[in-house]
Formats: structure tokens, C-alpha cells, sequence
């Protein structure tokens, strides 16, 4: 075995032990660098400088702002308001409290960004308000766990934003946009799945359709969602980036909660801005630990054998792209969403490109099959917080979900095998 081949089977075979030891996976991605770097004989300095060269980004300065929005506007009463205008808009249907949470995920997605956020904020709420209606526990926990996937996909997603950094050159704002058709596919396919369960199993309608209560609601929602027009008109329109554009959020997020909705004081600021150190501290040691994998990636050429071994498997493009969503969903199983996005997207993104798929269409199917991930054991966390929020055992949430899986799966071919799903809003606006 040559030195090469050893080195990579030191830094991807100790990763993956690891984390099938259930090791953190910022340390897997750290000792695994480690190791390698020690059998090359490379300076251990190299570990510092990459990951400080990782995280040295203006880009990435982003993501802790976009977190820090959703933060603040998650916790400042908007949950109700948005909860409010979904049912306003879909709770007169067949099972409507489930496609209230379906419509609610994607508004409240685009405040937080996040489907853990999703699942703890809306799933307080709304899985005790379906059960009491005569929703089964388990339903009423699948439905929300699924549907959080959808704020992965609506703007502003800070996922996106570390899928543009890492993929090199990609636009934030091509990202955004590409986003909101995906997430409203998901959506409907989310709401047919719980129309047929919901016919089914006879769950209750909700009020009659009104739209004087749909205007009342959309006005009281209004500074939410100016929220997320700020940041897309403003990345979009080219009157600020990403980052400044989250910084302004912040500010606005903070003036919204506290003085308009009043739903935060001060001491829950601070308390906010205590949780989103937490998530923060995580996120960046991924993106830093990620780094020097990433470096070792490239400097042992891993990128380009893999491309090569996947494509010398066949010269289909229908099987080459079904196959990189296979990868992506394995990883999602034993991996959490960042790591994957920062360290696949360096070896898949060049296989995408060469069987035609566009870089940007590609950033909207691994941020699909990350979400798909989070909802999957052993690793999905999504899933675990939709279990203890539901107070629902893990079993009987992953046999509920089976439905929910197919819907989900259906949309991930359909982002893969139609571009324009993705690409079309972005081609509108240039």
C-alpha cells in the first residue's frame, strides 16, 4: 500500500470508527486530522493555521448572525402569530391543525433557519393543541419533525451559507432564492400525505375558511415576515451581502421582539444570547475542525479519486445522481447536517457538475438530504427532540414517519430531475 493510499485510510477509516463510537464529531474530525498529519510528518502548526484560515471568512460571519435572528425572533412571541396565520390559511381543511404545522414550518423557517428551532418553538405548541383535538400522539410528532425540514430550504438559511463558502463562488443570494419553490413542493407533498392519513383516520376539520380572519392575522404577522424580506430583497437587490444583511436582521429581530411584539424583555435577551453562544461554539468548531479535514481532503487528492471511482462505475447520469443522494443519506444517518455539507460537498460537487447538474441546484439537494438525515436514526436530531417535545417514544415516532419519508424521498427526485425547481426563481432575477 502506497504512503498516499495509507494516509487517506488513516484520515477517513479513524473518522468514521470514531463516529461510530458516538465520538463528538468536531473531535472524530480533529484526531482524524491529527493522526494523518503525524503519520505524513507534517508540522502540527498546520492544524492552527487552517482552522483559523477556515473560519477567517467575511462570508461565514453570517451564519452566527442568521442564528442569532432567529434566536431573538423565535423567542420573542412570533411562534403564535405565525402558528395564527397558518391555521387563517389551511385549517378549514380535512386534518387541519396538521396542515396548519405543515404551513407554519414554512413561515416560521424562514425566521429561524433551522429544523431543531422548528421542532422545539412550533412543536411546543402545536403537538399538545393536535392531540387534544384527536390527533394520535404519533402523527401530530411526525407531521412537525417533517415539516421543520422545510425552514432548511427557506431563506435565510445559514446551512446555505456554509454550502456557498464551502462550495467556492456560489452566490448566497442564487441560494436564497432557489430555496422557496423546493420548500413549497415539500410542503404540498407533506400536506397530501396527512390528507390521506387524515381522511383515513377521520381527524376534525377546522373553521370555515374566512378572509377578513386571513388579513387580520397576515397584519399581526407582518413585521415577522419583513424579517426575511429584508434579508432577501436586500441580498437579492445587491444593497447589501449576506452578512451585512444578517447583521441588519439582528437589529431588527431585537427591536421587533422587544419593542413591537414585546414577547422578550431584557432578561430574556441575555438569556437568547446565551443560547446562541451555545449553537454558535458548535457550529464554529465544526467549520474550523473541518478545515484541516478538508485541507488533507484536497492535499491527498481524495476529491478527485472519488470522483473517478464513482464515475468509472458507470456513465449514466440518471444512476450517477441517484447515487450521490444515496451518499448524502447514508452520511445523514451517522453524521449531523454541517459536517456533512463541509466535508462532502468538496468530493461530490465536482461529480455533480461533470453529469450536469448545476452547483446551485446541487446546494439545494444536499441541504434536502441533510434534513432527511436529521429525521433518521442512530444520529437524526431532529427526530430525538421531536420524540421528548411529543413526549412520544422514538419507535412509534420513526414508524409514523414511514409516510412522511416516501413524500419527502418523492421531492428529492423531483429537485434532482427537474432543474428548474430549483434554478427557475434565480434565472428570474439574473
Amino acid at each position: 500500500m502506497s504512503a498516499q493510499s495509507m494516509a487517506i485510510l488513516i484520515l477517513i477509516g479513524s473518522f468514521f470508527v470514531m463516529v461510530l463510537l458516538r465520538f463528538p464529531i468536531a473531535y472524530a474530525v480533529a484526531l482524524a486530522s491529527l493522526f494523518t498529519l503525524l503519520y505524513q510528518g507534517l508540522p502540527l502548526t498546520t492544524i492552527v493555521q487552517q482552522m483559523v484560515k477556515g473560519i477567517s471568512s467575511f462570508s461565514l460571519m453570517a451564519v452566527p448572525f442568521f442564528i442569532t435572528m432567529g434566536v431573538l425572533m423565535g423567542s420573542g412571541g412570533i411562534s403564535e402569530r405565525l402558528i395564527a396565520l397558518a391555521n387563517a390559511c389551511v385549517g378549514w381543511m380535512r386534518g387541519g391543525m396538521a396542515m396548519v404545522n405543515i404551513v407554519a414550518s414554512y413561515f416560521f423557517g424562514g425566521i429561524s433557519g433551522s429544523a431543531a428551532a422548528d421542532t422545539a418553538s412550533l412543536g411546543s405548541l402545536l403537538i399538545p393543541m393536535m392531540v387534544e383535538q384527536g390527533y394520535d400522539d404519533d402523527f401530530s410528532t411526525a407531521v412537525t419533525i417533517t415539516s421543520s425540514c422545510e425552514g432548511l430550504l427557506v431563506p435565510p438559511s445559514h446551512n446555505m451559507v456554509i454550502y456557498a463558502t464551502t462550495a467556492g463562488g456560489i452566490s448566497v443570494g442564487s441560494l436564497f432564492l432557489a430555496g422557496y419553490l423546493p420548500a413549497a413542493i415539500l410542503a404540498v407533498s407533506l400536506m397530501i400525505g396527512s390528507y390521506i392519513i387524515s381522511v383515513k383516520r377521520n381527524y376534525p376539520k377546522g373553521e370555515k375558511f374566512s378572509m377578513m380572519n386571513l388579513l387580520r392575522q397576515l397584519a399581526s404577522s407582518f413585521w415577522a415576515i419583513a424579517a426575511v424580506l429584508i434579508v432577501v430583497v436586500g441580498v437579492v437587490g445587491g444593497a447589501f451581502t449576506a452578512t451585512e444583511s444578517a447583521a441588519i436582521a439582528v437589529i431588527y429581530s431585537l427591536i421587533v421582539s422587544v419593542f413591537i411584539y414585546k414577547g422578550l424583555d431584557w432578561k430574556g435577551v441575555w438569556k437568547a444570547l446565551e443560547d446562541c453562544v451555545d449553537t454558535l461554539s458548535i457550529v464554529l468548531i465544526l467549520i474550523a475542525t473541518s478545515s484541516i479535514f478538508g485541507y488533507l481532503l484536497t492535499r491527498l487528492h481524495v476529491p478527485t479519486l472519488a470522483a473517478n471511482g464513482i464515475i468509472n462505475l458507470t456513465d449514466n447520469p440518471i444512476i450517477l445522481a441517484l447515487l450521490l443522494n444515496l451518499i448524502l443519506l447514508i452520511l445523514g444517518c451517522i453524521m449531523d447536517m454541517a459536517p456533512i455539507i463541509l466535508i462532502a460537498t468538496p468530493i461530490l460537487l465536482p461529480i455533480a457538475t461533470s453529469i450536469g447538474i448545476d452547483p446551485v441546484q446541487f446546494g439545494i439537494m444536499v441541504v434536502l438530504n441533510c434534513g432527511i438525515g436529521l429525521l433518521t436514526p442512530p444520529v437524526g436530531s431532529v427526530l430525538f427532540i421531536g420524540s421528548a417535545v411529543g413526549k412520544v417514544s422514538m419507535e412509534r415516532v420513526v414508524k409514523a414517519t414511514l409516510p412522511f419519508y416516501i413524500c419527502m424521498l418523492i421531492t428529492l427526485m423531483l429537485i434532482t430531475f427537474i432543474p428548474e425547481i430549483s434554478l427557475w426563481i434565480p434565472s428570474l432575477f439574473g
